[in-house]
């Protein structure tokens, strides 16, 4: 992992995330030669929709009150 001050962090700060995202190699930024922070390349966006295939099953109606609405009493 590349080491890097935190003083040339700021200045190269674009190039670096750049450099970041092509290589997929993180950075480690130091102040005073101890670590404060990692930059690392983001994951792919996760898709909110069908995050749960596979992992869970649907049984029977999931759109019927569980109770049956003769049983509710309305005032």
């Amino acid at each position: 992992m590349k080491t890097m001050a935190a003083a040339k962090f700021k200045a190269q700060c674009l190039r670096v995330m750049d450099e970041v995202q092509k290589r997929r190699e993180p950075v480690l930024i130091t102040k005073k030669g101890k670590p404060v922070a990692k930059l690392v390349p983001a994951g792919p966006p996760r898709n909110i929709f069908g995050g749960m295939r596979g992992i869970i099953e649907i049984v029977g109606d999931i759109e019927s009150p569980a109770t049956p609405l003769e049983d509710w009493k309305l005032k």
